[in-house]
């Protein structure tokens, strides 16, 4: 294993960048979040931020699955060195592994512009992936962690409610919906799922609406909606 000290200037400026993200927002960056906002200007490419993160792992401070969009997973134990040696720093330390609740992830995104396959993951209620997220995001829902599931956002017919491609809502799972509430909904005929403020017009017709000016609502019947969940919060990607 590589000595920890011959850290570059990049990967260290990389790798404070991830325990800052993970700390403020409870979730790993993604790639492009690195490329972006780690460095000012930015890195010049997403190959040079992986180039990085390869070296990072080789020196055993980070660990990742590559097909994943945010698997960076920090080796805590050698992070700790680092911090004690005035290499690195932590900001706070609200975000503790043991302050964070475990939610079941969806490893697709759900699409909130148009609708796109329903992963079969989320028509059980499982999911092969679970996100770590600070009780404090979730209000008086923190006390229901159970009830709580995360899906990654794929689109911008959500723009208008500050939900932006690559966002991941926390949704509390319920099988109804009132006038105007954020759900996530299966479409069974379609066999599709999107995420839509819901409305009921007249006895058997649903309006799916986006809050984007320039997308059309869907419209459906009662019988063809399932409600998958409720909006109760979101994740940023990035500010």
């Amino acid at each position: 294993m590589k000595d920890k000290a011959s850290l570059s200037v990049r990967q260290r400026n990389i790798l404070q960048f991830i325990i800052d993200f993970r700390g403020d927002r409870g979730i790993p960056p993604t790639v492009r979040d690195i490329q972006q906002h780690a460095e000012k200007p930015p890195i010049s490419s997403t190959s040079v931020v992986d180039y990085n993160l390869k070296a990072l792992e080789d020196h055993g401070l980070i660990r990742r699955d590559r097909g994943l969009s945010r698997s960076i997973e920090l080796v805590e134990d050698r992070i700790g060195e680092l911090v004690a040696k005035g290499a690195l720093h932590r900001r706070r330390s609200a975000h503790d592994r043991a302050t964070m609740l475990r939610l079941p992830l969806a490893a697709t995104p759900i699409a909130a512009g148009t609708p796109i396959n329903v992963l079969e993951a989320l028509q059980a209620g499982t999911a092969t992936e679970m996100i770590e997220v600070d009780p404090r995001v979730l209000g008086r829902w923190a006390d229901r962690a159970e009830e709580l599931f995360a899906l990654p956002v794929k689109g911008q017919s959500m723009i208008d409610a500050l939900i932006a491609d690559g966002d991941i809502v926390i949704m509390a799972r319920q099988e109804t919906a009132r006038d105007h509430e954020m759900v996530a909904v299966w479409l069974k005929g379609e066999q599709e799922t999107t995420l839509k403020y819901f409305y009921r017009e007249g006895d058997n017709r649903v309006r799916l609406q986006p809050a984007n000016t320039t997308m059309n609502p869907i419209y459906t019947t009662a019988d063809n909606v399932e409600i998958m969940g409720r909006v109760v919060s979101v994740l940023r990607c990035c500010d």
